[in-house]
């Protein structure tokens, strides 16, 4: 079932794994390992950390969320979302705060997981997600303009865009034309790649085509090497170091984490065919983020760039996750040594193309001429998550998408008066005449859900019902739910026409409807109830025969 806690991995087992799947699965888990190498250094970096702990996430993290995980093609690691997150949580409270932080998330998604909230992200509105991913590109690639063009900046890089572009512009007299050229030529190779030999590691040949250019012509542009002394060959110990109180950026790590990788699965279940697990997902992801934290890692989360490598090349189960972090590892203790060769601007050429490639422009077009509604949500999630903070972003996105959709729903609410009566359908489609033109008697159909975003509509029009007139029918036959506050605006209505000696009677109320109106005492004796309007008017006439 979709919302079960099992892993994939055992549900694969269980189908039977041979070696036709093993080599499949073998080769997709090299192209992946191939593609994460370069992007989980520079993420690292553009994160404000070592590295090496770009790797650490992907070996650590990347095989949990593939072993635990509920998708059979996810693919967990650093992801670029995230470098803003971690850059400011770094600033805030230093390594051993990012690494609270992250564990912390881990902990808050696991118990997400076992609470089954994995299913409520669907609820939030593809404007917010399409504006969101488009802010988180631009910061990012802002985050790289120093290293494009080998900037040197009289202090600290500052965080927020405007300063940071402001500061940039004003070291604009420093520009490295070394590292703009590496920067150029890494970009020409992916790009180029792409589009003679789009199924080639684009990413790391261009890298290692740059490095090389670097080491040969010996080029003045920062390193690696240069600037954090290359990286390890082998994982760190254990440890856990106290820091700061960090619960907001790990609440932000948790919500983000859950969002981005329960769309990498969505977007996994397009290609395949497939459906995800949501809460073991979150589960998973919460096990590889405690697990990363531990080991020094940083946030971890499904990827959708290395998922989408995955699914093309040709993975069929988990194990191409596992293999993928194993391959890793193993680059990481064999060629240790030569990452400290790779240029700062060859890694910040390869973000650049990242940032580009994650703005949805098809669909940020179309959401600015789809509605109004719809671009003010997608601008305003956009614009603050640029200029502001990525989860107030995301709240004030979906506050905006929530008010849209009550808006919208309350409109599609009608009441109708129905007369003059001439005829009436039965249930077997014949119609005859009933009571036409019956001063004692008006009836008002309701069509819609009936909530509290159009409860005041609603009551405006009931309201109307004259003193005058003896019977009233509320044909509810059209309405799939009502609220607590459609429900008690009902009983207002049935007040009324208690004081006013006026009989009043529903129809057609579905069980969920007649729940909510006996809560609220709209119940027999108070209201006669009826399957349909004829059977109200038969009722009527009844009466009337003497």
């Amino acid at each position: 079932m979709p919302d079960s806690l099992v892993p994939k991995t055992v549900s694969i087992l269980a189908e039977g794994y041979g070696a036709a799947r093993l080599k499949a699965d073998a080769f997709a888990g090299l192209t992946v390992a191939i593609v994460a190498l370069p992007l989980s250094m520079a993420i690292a970096i553009a994160s404000g950390v070592t590295p090496d702990r770009g790797l650490y996430t992907a070996i650590v993290g990347g095989f949990l969320v593939s072993l635990l995980g509920g998708s059979r093609v996810q693919i967990g690691g650093p992801a670029g979302a995230f470098i803003v997150l971690v850059a400011a949580t770094v600033a805030r409270h230093g390594v051993d705060g990012l690494l609270l932080a992250t564990l912390m998330s881990g902990f808050m998604l696991i118990a997400a997981g076992y609470l089954r909230l994995g299913r409520y992200i669907k609820f939030i509105p593809y404007p917010v997600t399409v504006g969101f991913t488009a802010g988180i590109a631009v910061i990012i690639f802002a985050s790289q303009l120093r290293d494009l063009f080998g900037l040197t900046l009289a202090g600290a890089e500052p965080g927020p865009i405007v300063d940071k572009v402001a500061a940039l512009a004003q070291a604009a007299g420093t520009v490295s034309w070394a590292a703009v050229l590496t920067a150029a030529l890494t970009v020409g190779i992916i790009l180029a790649l792409r589009r003679v030999r789009p199924h080639w590691p684009g990413m790391l040949i261009a890298v290692a085509a740059a490095s090389t250019f670097v080491a040969l012509l010996q080029l003045p542009t920062e390193t690696i090497g240069s600037r954090f002394g290359g990286i390890p060959r082998g994982l760190p110990p254990l440890s856990l170091e106290k820091a700061a109180a960090v619960f907001p950026d790990a609440l932000s790590f948790a919500l983000l984490g859950a969002i981005e990788s329960l769309l990498s699965a969505v977007v996994a279940d397009g290609m395949t065919g497939r459906r995800h697990r949501s809460s073991v997902e979150l589960v998973a992801q919460g096990a590889a983020n405690i697990c990363s934290a531990l080991f020094g890692g940083i946030c971890v989360t499904g990827t959708i760039a290395r998922t989408a490598t995955n699914v093309r090349a040709g993975a069929t189960s988990p194990v191409s996750g596992i293999l993928h972090s194993a391959f890793l590892l193993l680059f990481m203790l064999l060629a240790a040594p030569l990452a400290s060769y790779i240029p700062l601007a060859s890694l910040a050429g390869v973000l650049a193309i990242v940032a580009w490639n994650m703005i949805e422009k098809p669909a940020f077009m179309a959401l600015l001429r789809s509605s109004y509604g719809d671009a003010v949500v997608l601008l305003a999630t956009f614009l603050i998550v640029v200029f502001r903070e990525l989860t107030e972003g995301i709240v004030v996105g979906f506050a905006l998408g929530a008010v849209l959709f009550i808006d919208r729903m309350a409109r599609s609410i009608s009441v109708q008066e129905a007369r003059p009566l001439s005829a009436q359908r039965q249930e077997n489609g014949d119609e005859r005449p009933v009571i036409a033109d019956d001063p004692d008697t008006v009836i008002y159909r309701l069509s819609g859900i009936f909530f509290f975003g159009s409860a005041a509509t609603v009551g405006t029009v009931l309201d109307r019902i004259a003193d005058q007139r003896r019977n009233f029918i509320l044909d509810c036959s059209d309405v799939p739910f009502m609220d607590s506050t459609a429900a008690n605006v009902i009983e207002g209505t049935l007040r009324k026409a208690e004081r006013t000696g006026v009989r009043f009677i529903i129809t057609g109320a579905r069980s969920q409807v007649r729940r909510a109106l006996y809560q609220h005492h709209v119940r027999p004796p108070r209201v006669m109830m009826r399957a349909s309007v004829a059977a109200a008017l038969d009722t009527i006439r009844t009466e009337r025969v003497p």
